[in-house]
């Protein structure tokens, strides 16, 4: 009776062993299993060259220079944020310190928003 458990248990792991072998041929034949990973280089965040950020920075500006009266709250709003979002940006490429982030809607965010686009002028980028 032993002897017939462990013939059961040999014949079913070489079964599942034969299967795992042929899965794993089947991966390093279609190309899903490497045998060496590969070796990626040390990741550099990507970002945007100046010269773009400073083209969406001058066409946001004059977007918003020409919000007509009447236009809903929600467009304007929605093109501010983009403004500041993209002058976040610049300032990051430029390595000038912000609060722009931190700083509530209202008074506190339009003046941090005046300075940091002083701040940005005197970098040598003209985000108007």
């Amino acid at each position: 009776m032993a002897g017939a458990l462990l013939q059961i248990a040999l014949l079913t792991a070489a079964l599942v062993g034969a299967f795992a072998l042929l899965g794993l041929l089947t991966g390093l034949f279609c190309g899903t299993v490497r045998l060496r990973p590969r070796r990626r280089g040390a990741a550099e965040p990507v970002h945007r060259p100046l010269q773009a950020v400073a083209a969406d920075l001058r066409r946001l500006a004059r977007e918003l220079a020409l919000v007509p009266a009447g236009v809903p709250v929600a467009r304007r709003r929605g093109l501010q944020s983009a403004y500041d979002d993209v002058l976040v940006e610049a300032a990051a490429l430029l390595e000038v310190p912000h609060t722009m982030t931190l700083a509530s809607p209202g008074a506190r965010r339009d003046a941090e928003r005046k300075r940091l686009q002083a701040a940005l002028t005197d970098a040598g980028l003209d985000p108007r």
